[in-house]
């Protein structure tokens, strides 16, 4: 099947082609620009993979947990091309885009920095099933709760053990991994939020 993904979820913007030929590109420290690039980056990586829009049969993002507003450009675009063309989305959370850096047989705990010393996790498998559910540690709860884990997270951790994912490739990883699971049903593409937004939290005080 040829893929266009694309993760819009943080600082950085991946936007990948898969088919007859793959390309990956990867532009750092995009964080307030997405919406102003990802368009370009779209129709440059189709150009350089020879492949025409129109052909694609599976229209991928990150879902996060990251940007909330970066994710909903991702989201919002992957949808609008899958109902335009009638394709198939997928949706990849960046916690799989961590856990699938790791080859290695082993269980996996993915970790990505919420600010202060607070987490966003999930659990894997040896073979990238989530056995935690999505949640929110502090560091102190990760280093208690998960010992027999491999932790692996998005920047290094002061006090914490962790191998550094590359978010980029592991998002490539997990959407060629799990392209079979694609679906016809756009609206089950939707946002991952582990924890509410600061300005939701504020409306609920």
């Amino acid at each position: 099947m040829k893929y266009l993904a694309f993760d819009t979820s943080g600082s950085r913007l991946t936007v990948a082609s898969g088919g007859n030929k793959k390309i990956i590109l990867d532009m750092q420290e995009c964080f307030h620009s997405h919406s102003v690039v990802l368009m370009e980056q779209i129709e440059s990586c189709l150009l350089k993979a020879e492949v025409d829009l129109k052909d694609i049969d599976v229209f991928a993002c990150s879902v996060g947990p990251g940007s909330f507003t970066g994710i909903r450009i991702g989201v919002s675009t992957a949808k609008a091309f899958a109902y335009a063309l009638s394709k198939k989305v997928l949706g990849v959370t960046s916690f799989e885009s961590l856990a699938y850096n790791v080859v290695e047989k082993v269980k996996k705990l993915t970790v990505i920095d919420a600010r202060h010393d607070n987490f966003y996790v999930c659990g894997f498998d040896e073979n990238n099933a989530v056995i935690i559910e999505p949640c929110f540690k502090t560091k102190q709860e990760i280093i208690d709760l998960y010992k027999d884990f491999l932790i692996v997270s998005d920047v290094k951790i002061d006090g914490l053990e962790s191998v550094v994912g590359d978010m980029a490739q592991g998002f490539v990883e997990a959407v060629e991994h799990r392209l079979c699971e694609s679906k016809d049903d756009r609206e089950s593409l939707v946002p991952l939020y582990v924890k509410k937004s600061q300005a939701e939290e504020e409306v609920q005080c």
